[in-house]
């Protein structure tokens, strides 16, 4: 379908080498010489993209440029303009202009800015498949190869990266190239991590060890605490790539420092992930030194209600001595509590702030037919996410955090994969309701399709009933009742669980933020 320009110039009869050269290049060029026709000429047909001159007589190309948009808002206009005046360019860009040009222009100018404005999808989408392809063989060998943690931690950084571009554009056959390679990806990395998570926790094993959950505090967070005030920001259940979404967001207030990845700990489920955060121990550490504050599978009570306390001996055994808060937001109204009331946190040398929606977004979509619809992919998962962070109480959080000078820290407890691969799980009526991981006795299970541990206190965990035992879904899978089997798949097919071993729930943003 042919382009159609409309060029406004009292001028117009100078440029007629530059018309005939669009024509040359399949364009249709309609030519005015004042803004009154360009904008009666916007309302009777719509054109592509408007050529405008900034000085016109009887209005000026910025009036134009006003009635223009007035009837067609969309449409890119591009003014052209002899003066650089400054105050010219930013009333023209602040009238959202889509391309700025000084007089005099030459054809491939024009050129330039119509393949800018009217082709960039196309151009864009052309120059990441051909990258993405090149990437994509070299992400190949790079997976045949026997990786590091280390190693695996940047290809994870490159399949987010990977991830992120091609949402930007409609090659779905691209796309679906990306997402088996992102799935041998997970298989591999699943297989790594089986093999060492044992004799990481147990320090038995010299390959580089990842930043574990229990390791963080005392290692990282605490540092930053001799810098300075800190402010520390926990989002249940924000995956790497969603933090990538709303990074851009919080560099409006903050520096960035450091952009890292650690490491959660299985289950990757909250309340063993974020009560290891908290204490610095390993919950079968903690059952251990502080069972008043540990709640099991197989107790009743909330199982994160004791994170302050667990906070609070994890500061005392390293003698840090500061002023420090800590608050939980589980709602919209808690969260605009906490920016209302920020004077009394205000001159604290630590603030630690656990915000969940998140998490909550993830089970809603479980629950909610509409949410789901909202979030049917993961692309549209991390725009809900970025949405609801623009316009949540926790952006002001963050910015009066920046104004009052406190250092930033964001980090989670684990992320969440989308599962569609059901695993049949046969157990007592105890059994745990978790799609990512079951710990009981008597299980039902093909060993094969699952990593198993008969011995929860190989990887700290609490050694709970007699013969209890650990196993947790790989990849995608998740476990269903063999009773009423058709209704759990269907249900709970595509929905974003936690708890297993996936690139995505154990592979966690670590973040540092300095204010501006």
């Amino acid at each position: 379908m042919q382009v159609k320009i409309l060029w406004a110039d009292d001028e117009i009869d100078l440029l007629k080498p530059h018309i005939l050269f669009l024509e040359s290049k399949g364009y249709e060029v309609t030519t005015v010489n004042n803004g009154i026709e360009a904008v009666e000429l916007n309302q009777k047909d719509a054109f592509d993209i408007i050529f405008l001159d900034e000085n016109m007589p009887g209005i000026t190309g910025l009036d134009a440029l006003l009635l223009i948009k007035e009837d067609r808002p969309f449409v890119p206009v591009v003014m052209i303009t002899k003066s650089e005046e400054e105050h010219i360019m930013e009333e023209a860009i602040g009238s959202k202009i889509a391309d700025y040009l000084i007089k005099p222009v030459n054809p491939n100018q024009i050129l330039l800015t119509l393949k800018k404005n009217l082709e960039h999808k196309k151009l864009v989408s052309q120059k990441t498949n051909s990258v993405y392809q090149q990437e994509f063989r070299q992400l190949g060998m790079t997976l045949s190869s026997n990786l590091s943690y280390s190693e695996w931690v940047e290809v994870f950084k490159k399949l987010v990266y990977w991830e992120l571009e091609l949402d930007k554009i409609e090659d779905k056959g691209m796309k679906q190239v990306f997402e088996m390679q992102k799935k041998e990806a997970n298989q591999l990395f699943t297989k790594f991590f089986i093999n060492y998570y044992s004799d990481w926790l147990n320090e038995e094993s010299s390959e580089d060890t990842p930043m574990f959950l229990h390791r963080l505090m005392k290692e990282m967070v605490f540092k930053e605490l001799n810098e300075g005030k800190v402010a520390l920001l926990v989002i249940d259940n924000l995956r790497y790539d969603q933090w990538q979404v709303i990074k851009p967001i919080i560099l409006n207030y903050y520096k960035l420092a450091k952009d890292e990845v650690a490491c959660s700990i299985l289950p990757t489920a909250t309340h063993y992930a974020r009560n290891a955060f908290f204490a610095g121990m390993m919950p079968s550490e903690i059952e251990e030194k502080l069972p008043q504050y540990w709640v099991g599978e197989y107790d009743e009570g909330a199982k994160n209600g004791f994170e302050k306390e667990l906070l609070e001996e994890q500061l005392k055994s390293v003698r840090k001595e500061v002023k420090w808060s800590y608050q939980k937001v589980t709602n919209y109204e808690i969260g605009k509590k906490a920016v209302d009331n920020f004077n009394q946190i205000q001159s604290n040398d630590f603030n630690v702030v656990v915000y969940n929606f998140v998490d909550m977004l993830s089970h809603a979509r479980t629950e909610m037919k509409v949410i789901r619809e909202l979030a049917d992919d993961e692309a549209a998962y991390r725009s809900i996410t970025r949405s609801w962070f623009e316009h949540s109480p926790l952006q002001n959080l963050i910015k009066k955090f920046a104004e009052s000078g406190f250092k930033l820290i964001i980090t989670t407890d684990h992320g969440t994969i989308r599962v569609n691969n059901p695993i049949k799980v046969l157990g007592e009526r105890d059994l745990n309701t978790n799609l990512r991981y079951k710990f009981a006795r008597g299980m039902s299970y093909k060993e094969k399709e699952v990593f198993l541990e008969k011995d929860p206190r190989q990887i700290k965990l609490p050694k709970g009933k007699m013969s209890s035992e650990y196993i947790f879904a790989k990849n995608d899978d998740f476990f269903v009742y063999q009773n009423n089997f058709n209704h759990f798949v269907n249900h709970y097919s595509e929905t974003f669980q936690h708890g297993g071993i996936s690139m995505e729930e154990l592979l966690i943003p670590y973040v540092v933020l300095d204010p501006k």
